[in-house]
């Protein structure tokens, strides 16, 4: 038992095969695109608006519909409920997401040139530690803008938290919250990593039982 455990550990210090170091590479191409393309688009219907109001979530940046008009239409509908207004200087993980995703781009080709099983393992968590950190900020960003809701509103109304993936129907407004292609080009990215990590682990393991 123990000397298979050792034999495991010493296999994990082994250089990554040949054709993963391609696809690691390859890989990390989306990421790259990434940086083109929106994280998350929320968007906003109401008889009121029947083309519907649009925001977009940028790895650096928030930008409205149309044009950019209706990021204003939607902060003056805020106020309205008092709901704070969405501003990029607020969005503070929009000042790490970028430095995150060019890190793993770095790690990524370092693991691809010059990585070993191990390195590989350590750019799997990082990734899927990046992925689920992400997605809980998110949605604890949508439950505070829903939740401090100033009482001095002209309109009051009771704490809510917006659609974080799917359609919510809040007062009048159906709030649809969906990924688009960022988020796609950093799954298949992780989607690569995770499943050469397995790979690399489970023929390790049976290298070393063998």
């Amino acid at each position: 038992m123990r000397a298979g455990i050792n034999r495991f550990y010493e296999l994990l210090g082994r250089p990554i095969a040949f054709w993963s170091r391609w696809v690691l590479g390859l890989a990390a191409v989306p990421l790259v695109l990434s940086f083109t393309q929106p994280l998350w688009s929320i968007q906003m219907f109401a008889p009121q608006y029947p083309k519907g109001l649009q925001l977009d979530i940028y790895a650096h940046t928030i930008e409205g519909g149309h044009d950019g008009l209706d990021l204003a239409e939607i902060n003056t509908l805020n106020h309205y409920i008092g709901m704070k207004k969405l501003e990029k200087a607020d969005f503070t993980d929009l000042e790490w997401i970028p430095f995150a995703i060019g890190a793993l781009v770095l790690l990524s080709l370092r693991v691809a040139a010059i990585g070993d099983v191990r390195s590989l393992v350590d750019l799997a968590v990082l990734t899927l530690y990046f992925g689920c950190f992400s997605a809980a900020r998110f949605a604890f960003m949508l439950y505070t803008y829903g939740h401090n809701l100033d009482p001095r509103a002209p309109i009051r109304m009771e704490p809510f938290t917006p659609a974080i993936l799917g359609t919510k129907q809040i007062a009048n407004f159906a709030i649809a919250s969906y990924p688009r292609g960022a988020s796609v080009l950093i799954a298949f990215f992780a989607t690569a990593v995770v499943g050469l990590t397995a790979w690399h682990l489970l023929h390790a393991a049976r290298r070393a039982r063998a």
